[in-house]
């Protein structure tokens, strides 16, 4: 009860569907995380079947889809948004409530100045206009776990407003290219968490646990469907979805159920629907046809919530009184399309590549040391660290913190590489056995295995001889044309060699002796 928790508001975006139907494919901006929350008023419903997906058909229409989603984010702090009580995720119930907490009479809310701040943040991360005086609102609905009556919001004026995302999607074959798509922020509200409905079917009962209801994080989907041109569709509202790929799946699942409705002669039902994971299909837990009057209004306990820039801020004002949206500003930290930016135009690595850089928790400080300590090129070290090192992370599911592999073991590997001590099919193996061996170097490794490239060029010219003339047909083919056959002799080499040769020097040495 009284978490923080930031309430944000995406308008509805239009899709274009060249058909009916099937399984289509679009983008979408959605929020990552993975958490659970409580549903309310959840009945049982039969089981329903999956739409699959349909060839198309001659004269079909065009189908358009608009989304909008309103997504409740838990604000990272120490206290609650209106009372003193500790915030702990999986603390015995109803073992951090205040009296406010529990709506005793005469208790009145005090705001957390930690979570206006991060409400601030937040707007300024999504290009929002901040408005200086936002205002409280009472939220009227009975329900157990709102003890009192009333959830306290910011309905009329928000805290933010006017907002843009922009992300990117990759297209093409090999989803080779990044396009950036926006997505606007209607709002940002500061929001009191209800309590959390704990369902004991074996008896019956429902308990109540006010400490608060949520992990991280859960979104509400509105979503309606139209042929382009015509008035937008009836919406439905899939509640508490609370994971990045459940919500793609109930976005995708609702959008296809809304147009074999449609197409079928049926009507869509202004109401409120839950994602079943299990069955892959939305189901519905209750009509709007009789709208509840939420009955809005200000809330008499609080005040107008007054912000400041550096122009506004009153002179002599008490810096712990007052919060000064400049100065937060000046605390934001990089954002990630800035640092993909940066990535692109320092290194001239791949757009996708700065993008699998951010996306993976640590994997751009890795890189970051990486390139540090090895004079290997940024597009090198960024294809060892995408394929290879991430490679063995997600074989063994492991995070980029708990690797065996150090940043610095890497490097010192690459600039084997770099120097021609080792090729890259021995780096493979040293990879391999660092990985296996904590604590051992890569030169220690090189040494136990003799994994060193030959550095005697006398010793490579009598092998490349030697080759050739015990593989008299494979030099025929050469000489007639066949590009293959180098490699054929190349790799007899190597194979002589026990791998130790470079490829590279083999073919130079081996095209030196076939002209001369």
């Amino acid at each position: 009860m009284a978490a923080p928790v930031l309430r944000w508001l995406c308008p509805g975006r239009c899709w274009a569907f060249a058909r009916i139907g099937g399984c289509s494919c679009h983008g979408r901006g959605v929020p990552t995380a993975s958490t659970s929350s409580g549903k309310r008023g959840q009945s049982s419903v039969a089981r329903q079947s999956l739409i699959t997906a349909q060839e198309p058909r001659k004269g079909d229409r065009e189908w358009a889809a608009v989304v909008g989603l309103e997504i409740h984010a838990q604000i990272s702090s120490n206290s609650k948004l209106f009372s003193g009580s500790q915030v702990h995720f999986a603390a015995p119930p109803n073992s951090l409530v205040s009296f406010f907490d529990a709506s005793l009479p005469g208790t009145l809310p005090v705001l957390n100045r930690r979570c206006v701040e991060a409400a601030v943040m937040t707007g300024l991360a999504l290009d929002c206009r901040i408005n200086k005086k936002s205002l409280f609102d009472r939220k009227h609905y009975f329900y157990a776990d709102l003890p009192a009556g009333y959830q306290i919001t910011q309905q009329r004026l928000p805290i933010a407003v006017d907002g843009s995302l922009a992300y990117s999607v990759c297209v093409g074959k090999k989803l080779g290219q990044a396009v950036t798509r926006t997505v606007r922020v209607r709002q940002i509200q500061l929001e009191q968490d209800s309590g959390k409905s704990l369902h004991d079917d074996l008896r019956s009962q429902t308990l109540v646990d006010l400490n608060r209801a949520e992990g991280q994080l859960r979104v509400d989907a509105n979503i309606s469907v139209h042929h382009p041109g015509e008035p937008l569709g009836v919406r439905t509202e899939v509640k508490n979805l609370n994971s990045a790929r459940f919500l793609a799946r109930a976005i995708d699942y609702e959008i296809q159920r809304q147009i074999s409705e449609l197409e079928n002669g049926g009507e869509i039902l202004n109401e409120t629907r839950s994602f079943d994971y299990k069955l892959g299909c939305t189901v519905p837990m209750r009509d709007k046809e009789g709208k509840q009057d939420y009955r809005f209004m200000p809330e008499p306990n609080l005040p107008p919530l007054l912000l400041y820039d550096s122009a506004s801020l009153p002179a002599g004002a008490d810096p712990q009184q007052v919060i000064n949206i400049d100065r937060i500003r000046e605390q934001l930290p990089e954002l990630p399309s800035v640092t993909r930016e940066k990535l692109v135009r320092r290194y001239g690595m791949l757009p996708e590549h700065s993008f699998a850089l951010l996306n993976e928790v640590g994997l751009l400080e890795f890189f970051q040391n990486v390139m540090k300590e090895t004079r290997a090129e940024p597009k090198k070290v960024a294809s060892w660290v995408l394929n290879t090192f991430l490679g063995f992370l997600k074989q063994q599911n492991l995070a980029v913190s708990e690797s065996p592999v150090t940043p610095s073991a890497l490097a010192e590997l690459l600039n084997l590489v770099e120097r021609k001590a080792i090729s890259s099919s021995a780096a493979k193996q040293v990879f391999e056995e660092l990985w296996r061996s904590e604590g051992k170097t890569p030169a220690q490794i090189v040494a136990e295995k003799q994994l060193e490239l030959m550095q005697d060029d006398e010793a490579l010219e009598q092998l490349c001889r030697a080759t050739m003339e015990a593989h008299p047909q494979v030099v025929m083919d050469l000489k007639k044309g066949n590009p293959r056959a180098i490699n054929k002799l190349i790799g007899l080499v190597r194979k002589a060699t026990l791998g130790r040769a470079d490829p590279t020097a083999i073919k130079e040495v081996l095209e030196r002796q076939l002209s001369g």
